[in-house]
C-alpha cells in the first residue's frame, strides 16, 4: 500500500492526504477490499475460510495425537477426561472472544491483568479461535461490519464538517465596526 496511509485514531479511521477524507482502516488478509467488495474479496473471503478450517482440522489432528500420547501414558481416565473438558472450555471462549472482536473494539480502560491473562485460553483453544474465523468468514470478512460502521461514521462526520466549511472565507465582507448582527 501507499506511504500516504495512516493509522487508525482513538476517535476512527485516520483522514487521507488526498481531500482530509476518512481512509478505511486494512483488514488482515483483505486489505481495504472489503470497502467496495473489489480486488478479489469474494476470493479472500473463501480463502479465509478454507484456510481456517484447514488450520482447524490439523490443529484437532495435533490435538489427537496428544490425547493419543496420554492415553499411552496411563495417566488415568479422570486426567484424559480433565484434559479433554479443558480444551473444550478453553475453545469455546476463545471462539466467543473472537467472535465478540469482531463485533466491538475492547474497552482500553476496561483492560486489565484478567484480559491478559486470557491470552493464555486463547491460545490453548486455538481450535475455537480458528472456527469462529471460519464462520464469520462465511457471512462477511471478519471484523467487517465493525470497521464498516467506523468507516461510514467517520464519512459522515467528514461530510458534515465539509458542509459547515462551505464558502471562501476570505471573501466575506467584514461588518463595519459598531453595527451589530441581529
Amino acid at each position: 500500500m501507499s506511504d500516504e496511509r495512516q493509522t487508525t485514531s482513538p476517535d476512527g479511521p485516520a483522514h487521507g492526504p488526498g481531500d482530509g477524507g476518512p481512509v478505511p482502516e486494512e483488514i488482515r488478509f483483505f486489505g481495504t477490499t472489503w470497502v467496495h467488495h473489489d480486488g478479489g474479496y469474494a476470493l479472500r473471503r473463501a480463502g479465509v475460510a478454507v484456510g481456517s478450517l484447514a488450520l482447524a482440522a490439523a490443529g484437532a489432528l495435533v490435538l489427537r495425537f496428544a490425547f493419543q500420547g496420554l492415553d499411552s501414558a496411563a495417566v488415568g481416565p479422570l486426567v484424559s477426561i480433565l484434559v479433554v473438558v479443558g480444551f473444550a472450555v478453553c475453545s469455546a471462549l476463545a471462539f466467543r472472544r473472537t467472535w465478540d472482536g469482531f463485533v466491538r473494539r475492547p474497552d482500553p480502560a476496561s483492560e486489565s491483568a484478567a484480559d491478559k491473562s486470557a491470552q493464555s485460553l486463547m491460545l490453548i483453544g486455538f481450535i475455537g479461535s480458528l472456527l469462529a474465523y471460519f464462520c464469520r468468514s462465511l457471512i462477511e470478512a471478519p471484523g467487517e461490519k465493525l470497521h464498516r460502521t467506523e468507516y461510514d461514521a467517520a464519512c459522515e462526520r467528514h461530510a458534515r464538517r465539509r458542509e459547515a466549511r462551505t464558502g471562501n472565507p476570505a471573501a466575506k465582507k467584514s461588518r463595519p465596526k459598531g453595527k451589530k448582527r441581529r
